[in-house]
């Protein structure tokens, strides 16, 4: 029997099983067995090297979006109307057999956008191109799911289920869990709060499954089965997700509002071109990307090439801004020259822990540099404007 008749059979087991307290405990050690399952699907076969057939592209830029949909949703007319790259788009489906990338010019940054083939139900077990969309996906900073905003609401729920079962965790945040496996000593089971989902002994069964007999577990939220099962199997990613519904033209005014009103939702046109700007705007806010402009000393700031920081991807504090810039740098910082939103008056006077905002001005002062002139360096500053922002370009700071 193979891997995809092993978990079809345990669905339907548990499909058979009543919900209740008394069967609660083999509900958890199915749901442990198929997590396992789906692990070993993923899994490149024994003997190989790994790296199998796909269309992975380079990453390229400050960000990376993936589109994913069903066939013929419009994400080939999409990617061509932000990025002005060409993808075949044409009435029928299954038309982008490979994966487009392209590049929008947004906020001073560069994102690639990448145009993936339709995703078809059963994807997670190998179907169509399913696995190589899905792995493309894993490696983005976001996802913009694309829906047809005059089909059913089925769509969505599938295509969440078909990324949920390859480890893939929409608009959720990594459970409170602490987990660390341990050579000897047992099975150490603590929680900070009362559970009223898993209990010790359901705890134990799935650690058993998983052959886990020496460990360190601490709960510090009322978690759920599966949320225990991700943290110990360890490879799922959290992403933030835009349900982008497309086609708003053929539906009523009543329905746009309904589907504009959903949690993490935009409504768009791209035979219209409507909302794109709205759709362009809700993608920066789920990236959190933060642009720092430079000063050299006794110059104006740069304002054409920012220092691009991402909290996901690292962290936003001026030790992450000159490890940016260079790895050496950091020991060579004596403090740091902040305008802007973070800072409390203009300039202030920053150490490396410094959290950075968006739009923020940095001028870096070495311990090498000499100070001329004493305390009357610094008053040239006072005359600063009190919030850098584009409008205020044309008139830099001056030192």
């Amino acid at each position: 029997m193979g891997i995809i008749e092993k978990i079809k059979e345990i669905e339907a087991e548990m499909a058979r099983t009543q919900k209740n307290k008394a069967t609660e405990y083999h509900l958890g050690q199915l749901k442990a067995k198929i997590a396992k399952l789906r692990t070993q699907l993923l899994e490149p076969p024994k003997g190989s090297s790994g790296g199998g057939e796909g269309f992975e592209v380079t990453k390229f830029g400050h960000g990376r979006v993936a589109l994913i949909g069903f066939p013929s949703v419009g994400k080939s007319t999409l990617l061509t109307m932000l990025t002005g790259t060409h993808s075949e788009a044409a009435s029928y489906e299954f038309t982008t057999l490979t994966c487009i990338p392209g590049i929008i010019h947004y906020n001073d940054t560069k994102i690639q956008l990448l145009d993936l083939p339709g995703i078809i139900e059963g994807a997670s077990e190998g179907k169509g191109r399913g696995r190589q969309v899905i792995a493309v996906a894993k490696s983005s900073d976001i996802v913009l799911m694309v829906l047809d905003a005059s089909k059913s609401e089925g769509h969505r729920q599938i295509l969440t289920k078909e990324l949920e079962a390859v480890g893939l965790r929409l608009n959720k945040r990594p459970p409170q869990i602490y987990f660390k496996k341990k050579k000897t000593g047992g099975i150490s089971f603590n929680s900070t709060l009362p559970l009223t989902h898993v209990d010790e002994k359901l705890c134990y069964q799935i650690l058993h499954e998983y052959k886990i007999h020496n460990a360190e577990i601490l709960f510090r939220e009322d978690a759920t089965v599966d949320d225990l099962i991700d943290v110990i199997e360890g490879n799922r990613k959290y992403m933030k997700c835009v349900y982008v519904y497309n086609k708003i033209d053929v539906i009523g005014i009543d329905d746009v509002d309904r589907l504009a009103r959903q949690p993490n939702s935009v409504v768009i046109s791209c035979n219209l071109k409507l909302n794109l700007d709205r759709l362009l705007a809700r993608m920066w806010d789920e990236m959190g990307l933060v642009r720092v402009y430079t000063k050299p000393q006794g110059q104006q700031p740069d304002f054409g090439d920012p220092v691009v920081l991402s909290a996901d991807r690292g962290g936003c504090t001026v030790e992450d801004f000159c490890n940016h810039i260079h790895r050496s740098l950091v020991k060579d910082v004596k403090y740091v020259l902040v305008w802007g939103i973070s800072a409390r008056h203009y300039p202030q006077h920053c150490g490396l822990s410094h959290n950075l905002r968006d739009e923020d001005v940095v001028q870096i002062v070495k311990k090498k540099e000499k100070e001329e002139g004493g305390r009357g360096r610094f008053k040239s500053h006072s005359n600063a404007p009190a919030r850098i922002s584009d409008r205020e370009k044309k008139a830099p700071l001056k030192t």
